[in-house]
Parts: structure tokens; sequence; C-alpha cells
């Protein structure tokens, strides 16, 4: 019984000395994607808000036109994390379903 459960974790024809190894292996790949899956994703998200703060933290005595190319690069860079949390999002959905089928 114990032996159909582990049968998807092995490859065919696999010698018998690695099945133990391999098993323990791909085990510990499955209990760890979700893991680097949700650390991948909170990077890319703390990337993006640790650049709209840096460009927003800028100095109190700069002049008008210097203001204006803040506000339209902190518009468009808005934008693109809308994008990249849009797609973000579009991935751990996919991967997540994967990830569960497979188990």
């Amino acid at each position: 019984m114990t032996n159909l459960r582990f049968a998807h974790l092995v490859p065919l024809n696999t010698p018998s000395i690695l099945i133990i190894f391999i098993v323990l292996i791909e085990t510990i790949r499955n209990i760890i994607r979700p893991i680097t899956l949700s650390i991948r994703l909170s990077a890319n998200i703390i990337a993006g808000h640790l650049l709209l703060c840096l460009l927003g933290s800028t100095g109190t005595s700069i002049n008008l036109h210097l203001i204006n190319l803040l506000i339209i690069t902190q518009i468009l860079l808005f934008l693109l994390e809308l994008a990249v949390s849009i797609i973000q999002s579009y991935v751990f959905i996919t991967l997540i379903s994967l990830y569960s089928n497979e188990l």
C-alpha cells in the first residue's frame, strides 16, 4: 500500500537503491515549492513598494520641474507595479492549481 502512494515520485527504471533517496528528495521538493513561491511573490511586491517609497522620499527643496518629473515617474511606476501584480496573481493561481493537481 505504501509503495503505491510514493510510486508517482519515482521515474520508471530507477535502480532500487536510489528509490528511497528519490522519494525523500521529491517529498521535500513538494513541501518547499509553495514556500519558495510565496517568498518570490512577496519579494516582487516589496521591491515595487520600495522603489515607489524611494522616489517619494525626496527632499523638500526641489524646483517645480523636478516635482512634475517625479510625479510622472511615480505614476508610471505605479502602473508598472499594477501590471506586475496582475501577472504575479495569475502566476500564483496557475502554479497553485498545478501544485494541487500533482498531490
